[in-house]
């Protein structure tokens, strides 16, 4: 795997698979274990498909009783385990390790209540993103976070992530959507944090387990807000003679005090790429296009839009298009959900890359990203939430020809790089994974590091939950003060060091 260190495998754990794969059989009988080379292939890498790792055995548990059963016997035999949901994390953060069993939570795919009176829907981690929206739209509810790739991600997924999607802006990532979650730690005990009540006791848990990218427990059971639908919704298309001009806009709708439900822009590359594969009706001159959505009672939707069309104008916008009916609405956003895959049409391969700037920035970093285009010799198609400046730059690249993804990897880095020297954080949605673990010290200091090594060292002492993700540099817990270091023996000897 290019430019990726993972912890080097344990020889040992590796000579035990037969015996591992007899006992995890014990409790997922039937088609729930999966050690047949061919069979695991499908599981070898996520939705950073640059890297691929087979695994050393695939599970699929049905029952929180055998979700338990599986980490206490990887707990006792010092087995590690990856957690997994629909496989779409666009960081690595699903990436197998050679000695570690693969857990797959696909099966736990039921709603299992919907509470309308209470605005809650109780729901197991493999459900889809998209999947708890067709479950309560009949009652005119919805559920809001809505990443691209709604359609297949699970919400299990979305929680390990923090998951956004491009209404977002206005209601929030899945950490403000989700209200109580029942999870199994690496020990096999099973624990529940919140729930349908307003408020809970304690440490808010809740929110640390949102984005813990499946570093401190296995997520079985998730209670979500659901939201009543809005009386209107309507959008606007926005073209721009620059980038520069559509960040600008984007900067001054927020500083007039508007909110809208969701926004989002496009540069040039990716408007044709959608444009071809949607036909969404997009402006294929402007350089940068703005998709700006309203929602709420029907007159203060009107006055908003005009307000919008006002600022858009003052920022040299060269195209504005309304959308009159629902259906020419839903077309404005079919274009920009489809975005990911349109570019795919563009280029043999690309990354998607994920980093967060504070707005007014806008500008100055479109800018600076041409210069690194250029500096790199690749192309870059901008689509990202402009709202709360969550950028997702697609450099395209051709695998097939040498130094190309060493090229986009060096390209991706000085994009979070640069998020990071204006103010901004190296990740809004996508987690961090394998793929900006390395870049972490850029961020945060070796004490910062540390602290929030201490915090898995309290949910996973061995280290055994998905090692080898966020933390440039894996430390045993004792070397961090968390456990008795005994006649200079350190607990747990076989954790790897990388």
């Amino acid at each position: 795997m290019a430019g990726i260190a993972m912890p080097v495998p344990d020889a040992t754990v590796i000579a035990r698979r037969d015996e591992i794969v007899t006992a995890l059989k014990a409790i997922v009988p039937g088609e729930g274990v999966i050690a047949d080379e061919i069979e695991m292939r499908p599981y070898e890498t996520d939705g950073l498909t640059a890297y691929r790792q087979m695994p050393l055995i695939v599970v699929l548990p049905e029952t929180v009783d055998q979700v338990a059963r599986i980490l206490r016997y990887c707990y006792d035999n010092a087995i590690k385990v990856v957690p997994r949901g629909a496989g779409t994390s666009l960081s690595g953060g699903a990436l197998p390790l050679a000695d570690g069993v693969l857990m797959s939570m696909m099966k736990f795919n039921r709603v299992l209540d919907i509470d309308f009176a209470n605005r809650a829907a109780v729901v197991q981690p493999g459900v889809t993103n998209l999947g708890i929206t067709r479950a309560v739209e009949h009652e005119g509810f919805y559920y809001a976070p809505d990443p691209s790739s709604q359609i297949a991600c699970s919400i299990g997924g979305n929680i390990a992530e923090n998951s956004g999607g491009v209404h977002c802006l206005k209601y929030g990532l899945t950490t403000n959507n989700v209200l109580g979650l029942e999870m199994v730690l690496m020990t096999g005990e099973v624990i529940r944090l919140g729930g349908k009540h307003l408020d809970s006791e304690g440490y808010d848990l809740l929110a640390l387990m949102t984005g813990s990218e499946g570093l401190l427990g296995v997520v079985t059971e998730v209670t979500v807000r659901i939201l009543q639908k809005p009386e209107t919704a309507r959008a606007v298309l926005i073209g721009f003679p620059s980038s520069e001009d559509g960040g600008r806009c984007v900067a001054d709708i927020i500083g007039a005090g508007i909110i809208p439900g969701g926004m989002e822009m496009m540069d040039k590359p990716a408007i044709h790429a959608a444009e071809d594969f949607v036909n969404a009706g997009y402006p294929r001159d402007a350089e940068a296009l703005l998709i700006v959505e309203l929602d709420g009672p029907e007159a203060e939707v009107d006055y908003l839009l005009a307000r919008v069309e006002e600022i858009a104008r003052a920022n040299n916008a060269g195209y504005l298009r309304t959308s009159t009916t629902e259906d020419e609405r839903l077309a404005f956003w079919a274009g920009r959900k489809a975005a990911f895959p349109a570019v795919g049409r563009i280029s043999p391969d690309y990354l998607c890359m994920d980093g967060t700037i504070p707005r007014r920035e806008l500008p100055r970093v479109l800018a600076r990203m041409r210069d690194l285009s250029e500096r790199h010799g690749l192309r870059v198609a901008n689509v990202f939430h402009a709202g709360d400046g969550n950028l997702h730059p697609l450099i395209l690249y051709d695998a097939n020809r040498p130094g190309e993804l060493e090229a986009a990897e060096a390209f991706g880095a000085d994009i979070l790089r640069l998020c990071v020297e204006v103010g901004g954080v190296l990740t809004g949605e996508h987690g961090v994974g394998i793929e900006k673990r390395d870049l972490m010290t850029e961020m945060f200091s070796d004490e910062d590091l540390r602290q929030q090594q201490r915090v898995k060292c309290a949910f996973d002492e061995k280290q055994l939950l998905n090692p080898g993700k966020v933390f440039p540099v894996l430390h045993r817990c004792a070397e961090l003060g968390r456990m008795h270091v005994h006649k200079g023996q350190l607990p747990f000897p076989d954790i790897p060091r990388f």
